[in-house]
């Protein structure tokens, strides 16, 4: 503890102050902090460079990083303290190219010590979210005039859409629900691989439910998220849909401009999605059905899967199926494997990290033909 020079009276412990150009010391490397690049009311989060030690086969490689550090503030909310270390743990068990990557968990400057702060590292997303794409979209059509789509292009739609779903798919194989899918959560690197992030209030399977507490954003929950009733993974391909929806038309099927997040709540519950059709004139009719489908109110009633759910719209959107379309299926199963999650099983990995390898190409080359759109 601290000690007055005056009066000699024990004083308030210090937190930790993390700020630019502080140096973290990790033993197998060291995270040297270069920005802040957001804060919310559960955490900062900073980019970093991670430096591996020079016996580490990496060593010749820096790895750019984000630090999510856990606020002062939420430091004795166990609830928000769950949600943190639950992030930690469902990026750790998602290696998937359409995820971001965990890098490690950690207390600084030690664990236990009564100014540590907990800290998440995992990849930097390099690039722009869903939300920003989607609105510069909707910009363009509003300068272009009545014939110009009023969101983002079918092909271009699917190109992000298709990367979603399977990031969505290895996520429930695991018994992962995320619970807050939308643009903002969706982030696109330059290269044109899309990354799901913000697992912060996901659920896992065998957790315990956090009461009376509603966590999500109102225009993407589904109903039984807003009522708190138990969910699983069609709770998350609800706000999936929500997300291609407002992608294809530029508006959420419960627009929420005007209204309050009560209002939208209320709406995911009682009210019928207006078809899309009515923005999407020129939309394969077939949209309309699947639209409704994937939004009904029952979760009985939607698609099972992200996989049986994704081949429904490509089928719909008259796109043809592909080899990447085929690899997000295959990593879905290989994912939901108990074998490959055994720590000796070498083969079943090989095989996944070849997946990941193939759709990190695929995708890479897809970009560069919706370039332009």
């Amino acid at each position: 503890m601290r000690v007055c020079p005056n009066c000699k009276a024990l004083l308030p412990q210090e937190r930790v102050k993390i700020e630019k150009g502080m140096t973290l010391e990790r033993g197998y490397g060291r995270f040297v902090i270069d920005a802040q690049v957001g804060q919310g009311g559960m955490a900062t989060v900073w980019r970093a460079w991670l430096f591996y030690a020079p016996k580490d086969p990496r060593s010749k490689e820096p790895l750019l990083v984000a630090l999510k550090v856990m606020g002062d503030n939420v430091g004795t909310n166990e609830i928000v303290r769950t949600f943190f270390l639950n992030e930690a743990k469902a990026l750790e068990q998602l290696p998937h190219p359409n995820i971001v990557r965990f890098v490690e968990l950690f207390s600084w400057p030690s664990p236990g010590a009564r100014d540590s702060v907990l800290i998440l590292a995992m990849e930097y997303v390099d690039g722009q979210t869903l939300a920003d794409v989607i609105a510069r979209h909707i910009a363009r059509a509003k300068l272009a005039g009545p014939n110009m789509p009023p969101g983002v292009p079918l092909q271009r739609s699917w190109y992000y859409f298709q990367q979603l779903l399977g990031a969505l798919a290895a996520t429930h194989a695991l018994g992962i629900v995320h619970r807050d899918v939308k643009p903002s959560n969706v982030l696109i690197r330059r290269d044109g691989i899309v990354k799901l992030g913000d697992f912060g209030i996901a659920h896992m399977a065998g957790a315990a439910n956090e009461g009376d507490l509603v966590p999500g954003t109102g225009a993407y929950m589904s109903p039984e998220q807003v009522l708190s009733h138990p969910l699983d993974g069609r709770s998350d391909l609800y706000s999936a849909a929500t997300v291609l929806y407002e992608m294809l038309s530029g508006r959420t099927p419960f627009e929420i401009a005007g209204k309050s997040e009560l209002m939208v709540r209320k709406e995911q519950v009682m009210s019928t999605p207006p078809a899309i059709s009515t923005f999407l004139p020129h939309a394969p009719r077939a949209l309309d059905g699947l639209f409704f489908k994937a939004l009904e109110k029952d979760p009985e009633k939607r698609f099972s899967n992200a996989i049986e759910m994704g081949t429904a719209f490509r089928d719909a959107l008259g796109l043809p199926d592909s080899a990447e379309w085929q690899a997000q299926a295959e990593l879905a199963r290989a994912a939901n494997a108990p074998t490959a999650r055994a720590p000796n099983a070498e083969s079943p990995k090989r095989q996944m990290e070849t997946l990941r390898d193939f759709l990190i190409a695929r995708y890479r080359t897809a970009q560069m033909e919706i370039r332009n759109q």
